[in-house]
């Protein structure tokens, strides 16, 4: 089923944020064609009397004037160069950035804005912009993570029904780093009974290292309304005998409990030590004079799964 896409010019470019630990996002288009089962922002979608069911992702909305709106508000005298969240609410590499290009002009007005931002993406669409991203990185502190929850076939096809395969990130990834930009993996969300199988972890992790991730992380599935009806449709019909799990798993609150979050986290933590998942980019492209930052978490693992944190190492971003 294609997109349908409609001129929505924008107000503002950067939101404020709460509660978070970055104060700024920036999502150059509205709704996704991606179409992931288990996407978060379907909740939202709900909460502003959107579709969040099958009807998600069937209407674009394009922040047409979005590039001429943030240069205005990078360029004002109280912009304090602090670090933008890119793709909170929206994947800014989903197929409408090969045609309107927001995404390109966005990256290339926050680095001559010397302003940081870390951006997550399932879109290899993102190769086209390694130029920009590598000047934007000598300008600021620029970080992109890729979302990778398995490299299973079967599971992928059916959870996220619109992205690209996976090996096809971490090609992408692999361009990235090459070039000197600052990449990582992150592994969400983790679905309890499909994709926290201890093969298919390692399998992620051993192929993040091995496209030249800087670091991996990982976060559990969480179910907001709008997200929980539609993921527990579409699982009743893929992986019925899970149904009865879920509704366990999830009886309480969008959140599963600590003590089936924690084991999956420190396996993946585990396994980033033993393959040794660490920066070796022989390329750091880095700014002279270092811009403000999250520290130790990764913007793409704030967004994903906000209120459960991933384990890191010291320093990992």
């Amino acid at each position: 089923m294609g997109a349908e896409y409609r001129d929505e010019p924008c107000k503002v470019a950067l939101n404020r944020v709460k509660g978070m630990s970055f104060r700024w996002s920036l999502n150059p288009y509205m709704g996704c064609a991606h179409r992931c089962t288990f996407c978060f922002v379907r909740a939202f979608e709900r909460l502003a009397d959107r579709p969040s069911d099958d009807g998600y992702g069937a209407s674009i909305r394009v922040k047409t004037n979005l590039v001429e709106v943030l240069r205005r508000e990078l360029g004002r005298r109280s912009w304090k160069r602090e670090q933008v969240a890119v793709g909170t609410a929206t994947d800014p590499y989903q197929p409408a950035e090969g045609r309107w290009r927001l995404t390109r002009g966005a990256i290339v007005a926050l680095g001559e804005a010397a302003t940081p931002f870390g951006l997550i993406t399932r879109g290899p669409l993102i190769v086209r912009d390694v130029d920009v991203l590598a000047d934007a990185a000598r300008q600021a502190d620029v970080s992109v993570t890729f979302s990778v929850p398995t490299l299973d076939h079967e599971i992928w096809r059916l959870t996220e029904p619109g992205t690209a395969p996976p090996r096809q990130r971490l090609r992408a990834l692999r361009v990235l780093s090459d070039a000197g930009i600052r990449t990582s993996v992150g592994m969400a969300p983790i679905l309890p009974g499909l994709t926290d199988r201890p093969d298919l972890l390692e399998d992620v992790v051993r192929a993040a290292r091995d496209a030249g991730a800087t670091g991996v992380w990982a976060n559990l599935l969480y179910l907001k309304p709008g997200t929980r009806e539609h993921f527990l449709d579409h699982l009743a019909r893929d992986w019925p005998e899970l149904l009865p799990t879920y509704e366990q798993l999830y009886a309480r609150g969008a959140y599963v409990a600590k003590d089936v979050a924690e084991p999956v986290k420190t396996k993946v933590a585990d396994l980033r030590r033993r393959y040794d998942v660490t920066d070796r980019r022989t390329v750091r492209l880095e700014p002279a004079t270092p811009g403000s930052a999250v520290e130790g978490v990764p913007i793409g693992a704030l967004v994903q799964a906000p209120g459960q944190l991933p384990l890191l190492p010291p320093g990992v971003s």
